[in-house]
């Protein structure tokens, strides 16, 4: 009788733990998508041509609008600092790519884009749709290259990707205690919760559109 209880019970109390971790972990995800900006610059193609491209405009848009970003002190900040930048961001970006010999389109816009979990060195950022500075080559077909612009993650060691003291500061100033310490942690451990995210968030975009196929 215990035995047969036991077995009952014992599964209950698991799911009962998962549904709670689980709603902790959504619940921040939430939260992390109002004070992130991210900058995703989307290359023309994947030839080795358009993705060299893509980086060499990300390094002279990051180098125009670091000296800005960096004395940010809000979301609202750095959002006007981008949106009264737009047609400068365009105008460096088209300027790099005549300075390699090319002729493509290209458009930089502020909105909200959706993004996979994505590591950033020691940093893990669950799925979901966040505020974005866009930055399309040509076509946009290609491989994509993506950073945090607020706070300024983009103005650490690029290449490398290693995050500093500077950079804690910085997380540590827009998050709370209980979101930073969910993304700056054991790397394999963030990437099974935020991957348990990106699956709640593809079956939840999945019953949206069904909902919306059936009206």
């Amino acid at each position: 009788m215990k035995k047969s209880v036991l077995i009952i019970i014992i599964p209950i109390l698991m799911f009962a733990s998962l549904g709670m971790y689980l709603r902790d972990i959504y619940a921040n995800k939430d939260s992390y998508q109002v004070k992130l900006i991210r900058f995703h610059v989307i290359a023309n193609s994947d030839s080795k041509e358009d993705q060299d491209l893509k980086l060499k405009i990300r390094d002279k848009v990051i180098e125009y609008l670091s000296p800005m970003l960096e004395e940010s002190k809000s979301i609202e900040e750095t959002k006007n600092i981008i949106e009264s930048n737009i047609d400068k961001i365009e105008e460096i970006s088209r300027q790099e790519i005549l300075n390699n010999n090319m002729e493509y389109k290209v458009r930089a816009q502020l909105g909200y884009s959706n993004f996979p979990t994505r590591r950033y060195s020691n940093i893990v950022l669950p799925a979901g749709n966040y505020q974005t500075l866009k930055i399309i080559v040509g076509e946009g077909t290609g491989q994509n290259w993506w950073c945090v612009m607020f706070p300024p993650l983009c103005f650490i060691d690029i290449n490398r990707g290693i995050t500093d003291k500077k950079t804690e500061e910085n997380l540590k100033n827009v998050l709370s205690e209980e979101e930073y310490n969910m993304i700056v942690v054991d790397t394999n451990e963030v990437k099974l919760k935020f991957k348990i995210v990106e699956i709640i968030e593809a079956v939840r975009n999945s019953a949206f559109q069904v909902t919306l196929n059936e009206r």
